[in-house]
């Protein structure tokens, strides 16, 4: 029987000794990579944490103790080592294992994340209420060296460190090599500083002096600036040593007795320590260590060579949009891209190597990035902020007071909108449209197909204000890409079938479910028109009002929650113009976080299909007006 076979809770992982947690790292990192070869996922940052999370699990008591993982992308060791071992398997499957932490999910999980930056507070709260509550345990958050670019992990530690609450930061830092001299006399330093007798006689030498008259406080005085003056000169991470924490390491990340001792003497040090862990993401798995960026987040491949399982097809909507960014940038020496440190997830690399000086990645700061942006444009270039829409959230504050109120030409290229699939209730792109729908003079389209996304990227460009378009993650329909991208007229949608019974209003490539819908309905003699609104924001009031009066029935689709959303935008117009009459059905996403699955089999769950399309359609033209219903108070507008 394998080590890992008989590890249910963490207390199974104590009862070993070093040597058998070296040979169980091992099992480990081959679980691993058999399980993502096939599910996809975060590979080589779990690959990195395999012996940090074996010293964790062996250093701290969970559940009492409390592990926050920043972002939570590093924590399917975690997961196996908590009893989830034998529904590893489901991991980001819909109705399986989420790739992120689930308190709903385990007790040891006690923090749900999935975005960056934000265990540090979250563990400054659990630490906060642990000593109002009068109650012993310890918090830890795990955080890595791209989390801890983000402005709120350093928002975080300052007010740790002025409180002087007792939490653990370990940050897992898995760019910087190690010195091993560096090493050695940090690790050193650490220790003395540590050691409760240092404390204590550092004390009792401070008391001694502060009771001589006249020099005794001038001695002190001097011993401690010749004391900083030396840890400026040789100790790393005087960073946050300023900041109120006590700074242990560098430490070598894959070295489980290293580990444990060090964090069990972060266990016992009073305020807030960082422990600063040197590891290699990927490690173990040549392909991996090879191109760690490749294999941070991967979709399912070969495991004996790394190369990923293809199906072919169309190009991707955010390959399509980069390409095109660059055919811009080329006509256009005003045009700049943006990125909060996903260059490659948002297609923006070609742009970066073709024009570098015109390329900024900073790093994972949404705020800035869009401040940023709003500087550029205010200064006479044209920003294009390429982000996903779940991590757009976490900037809305800029979009509208650095924007949208000088009303400045600054485009948000919005990737991931919709539903994003594997990676869950984190990362879906349901909210953007409510979130920018009420704010003034923004723009806001979505392209039926990857065609249509460069005449818009173009429109947005060459608009004189604030734009956004949204496009889902993935493959594109298929169509092909002719021509030059041509700018649209704003607010202007299309017709794409004609119909007399009802019309059907898709937002984005749910016009292709649509068409398909209203092929079926006319098998069983329902005439359905087809319509591309193309514009969220400004609405074709003069088109949706005219099929509302031509069928007095209208069904519309989108992939995002319905409050707020393209279907309520439609009713907001005809609740304005007196046409209450007309019967009206929204599909897209209820007021629910949706779990991860594949996208595929999640739109099938919500019923945004071209079957959940028709039935929709035979509702509203079987019911009453949706008006009417909720003047009964039987209020029922979405389907899925």
């Amino acid at each position: 029987m394998n080590l890992l076979d008989k590890i249910n809770e963490p207390a199974d992982v104590k009862k070993l000794n070093n040597v058998e947690l070296e040979m169980l790292a091992v099992e480990i990192r081959r679980e691993l990579v058999r399980t993502v070869a096939r599910t996809g996922g975060h590979l080589a940052p779990n690959l990195g944490v395999v012996e940090l999370t074996l010293a964790l699990h062996s250093v701290f008591d969970l559940p009492r103790d409390k592990i926050i993982w920043d972002v939570g992308h590093q924590c399917y060791v975690h997961k196996m080592l908590t009893g989830r071992r034998s529904q590893f398997s489901t991991l980001r499957q819909f109705g399986g294992l989420s790739g992120f932490p689930k308190r709903a999910e385990s007790p040891y999980d006690a923090f749900d994340t999935g975005h960056s930056s934000t265990s540090i507070s979250a563990a400054l709260g659990f630490a906060l209420a642990r000593d109002l509550k009068g109650e012993d345990y310890q918090v830890v958050a795990v955080i890595g060296d791209g989390a801890l670019t983000g402005g709120m992990a350093f928002e975080a530690m300052n007010h740790a460190g002025h409180l002087k609450t007792s939490l653990i930061v370990v940050l897992n830092d898995n760019e910087m090599s190690i010195s091993s001299p560096v090493g050695g006399m940090a690790a050193y330093l650490s220790r003395l500083r540590t050691d409760p007798m240092y404390s204590r006689g550092k004390e009792e030498l401070e008391n001694l002096l502060n009771r001589l008259p006249h020099f005794g406080p001038r001695v002190l005085k001097i011993i401690d600036r010749i004391k900083d003056s030396f840890k400026y000169l040789v100790v790393p991470g005087m960073l946050f040593e300023e900041l109120g924490f006590t700074y242990l390491g560098p430490i070598e990340g894959h070295s489980i007795t290293r580990l444990k001792e060090v964090l069990q003497r972060a266990r016992v040090t009073r305020g807030p320590v960082l422990v600063h862990v040197i590891t290699t993401k990927g490690k173990g798995y040549h392909p991996a260590e090879t191109h760690p960026g490749r294999f941070h987040g991967v979709g399912p491949f070969d495991p004996e060579t790394g190369e990923p399982v293809t199906t072919g097809g169309p190009p991707t909507f955010t390959s399509v949009f980069g390409a095109e960014l660059v055919r811009q940038g080329e006509k256009n020496n005003r045009l700049v891209a943006i990125t909060a440190a996903m260059p490659d997830g948002t297609g923006l690399i070609p742009f970066a190597r073709r024009f570098p000086r015109r390329f900024f990645d900073v790093g994972i700061a949404e705020q800035h990035a869009l401040t940023m942006a709003a500087g550029l444009a205010a200064a006479g270039l044209k920003p294009v902020v390429a982000i996903y829409s779940t991590f757009l959230q976490r900037a809305i504050d800029q979009v509208i007071h650095d924007i949208a109120l000088m009303e400045l030409p600054v485009v948000l290229a919005i990737d991931r909108a919709g539903l994003v699939g594997e990676d869950g209730e984190t990362h879906q792109g349901l909210f953007d449209l409510a979130l920018l729908r009420s704010i003034p003079s923004m723009v806001i389209m979505a392209p039926k197909d990857e065609q249509e996304l460069r005449h818009m990227l173009v429109t947005a460009i060459q608009h004189h204000g604030p734009a956004a378009l949204r496009y889902p993650r993935g493959a594109g329909v298929g169509v092909p890409l002719t021509g030059v991208a041509q700018p649209l007229p704003i607010g202007k949608g299309e017709v794409l079938r004609q119909g007399r019974d009802v019309a059907i209003l898709a937002l984005g490539p749910l016009v292709y479910a649509a068409l398909a819908a209203a092929e079926e309905l006319a098998a069983r003699g329902i005439e359905a028109a087809v319509i591309n609104p193309r514009f969220v924001k400004p609405l074709d009031a003069d088109l949706i009002l005219s099929w509302a009066g031509k069928t007095g029935c209208l069904v519309t689709v989108e992939e995002h929650v319905l409050a707020g959303g393209f279907g309520s935008a439609v009713l907001e117009l005809l609740a304005a113009r007196d046409m209450v009459r007309t019967r009206v059905q929204c599909l897209g996403i209820k007021d629910q976080f949706v779990p991860q699955g594949k996208a595929a089999v999640l739109r099938e769950h919500l019923g945004l299909t071209p079957a959940g399309i028709v039935k929709a359609v035979q509702q509203v033209l079987e019911g009453e007006s949706m008006f009417t219903r909720r003047k009964l108070g039987t209020r029922e507008i979405s389907g899925g």
